[in-house]
């Protein structure tokens, strides 16, 4: 995909979901996402790489609102949103290509407008690390569909500090420009090593102490 439909760019929660749907049609087993988000962790920089472990969801539509499709249950379990070994997977391959990586839990809002620093620290507050405009509507779809998960957020900005941090849409993509090619290199060798993925143990990674990160 080259970008995503975004909710607050007045599309409804089907159409921003719509192609995880087809892709599901099409087969597929594994979803990788990737966002630019502002950063609340007071250990993050910008161009950080946050792997995401779970996410809040802070949207006023569910995606999964209405009919039950097909797909899943009615009411899907959503306790490893984000798949662990694939998580497993990325941080070795970080590790092995001294590449280095946060991780942390997104919390995905309506927008359009960036947060306050009172809503950073609102939002910090309540679990997170880092927030952002996309990526849980389809995640919860690609879950309710039985595809498994990986996700990244490119840390653009930062807020919820002492001392307020104004961004502007120019500085955000400068900022994942940066870091992409870093995040690309981490997505294709776990695409290359899918194989050894699907053959894993379901030995749970806990990234309440992840390995060592690169500095």
């Amino acid at each position: 995909m080259q970008g995503r439909f975004h909710f607050y760019e007045g599309y409804s929660m089907k159409d921003v979901t719509f192609p995880v749907r087809v892709m599901y049609e099409l087969g597929i087993k594994t979803l990788f996402v990737s966002n630019a988000s502002g950063g609340m962790n007071e250990h993050f920089h910008v161009g950080d790489i946050m792997i995401i472990t779970d996410h809040i969801n802070f949207f006023p539509e569910h995606p999964l609102r209405g009919k039950n499709f097909p797909t899943g249950p009615r009411f899907p379990d959503m306790h490893e949103s984000y798949d662990q070994q694939l998580i497993k997977l990325a941080t070795t391959i970080a590790n092995e290509k001294k590449i280095r990586v946060r991780y942390g839990v997104y919390v995905g809002v309506q927008g359009p407008t960036f947060e306050t620093p009172a809503e950073y620290k609102m939002y910090r507050i309540l679990g997170g690390d880092a927030v952002g405009m996309s990526t849980v509507p389809e995640v919860i779809v690609a879950r309710h569909c039985g595809i498994r998960v990986f996700g990244v957020s490119v840390i653009t900005d930062l807020g919820g500090f002492d001392v307020p941090v104004e961004v502007s849409h120019e500085e955000v993509q400068n900022a994942a420009n940066k870091a992409q090619p870093l995040m690309t290199e981490i997505m294709r060798e776990m695409i290359m090593r899918n194989e050894q993925v699907e053959s894993t143990s379901t030995e749970k990674f806990n990234t309440d102490h992840p390995t060592e990160e690169w500095k």
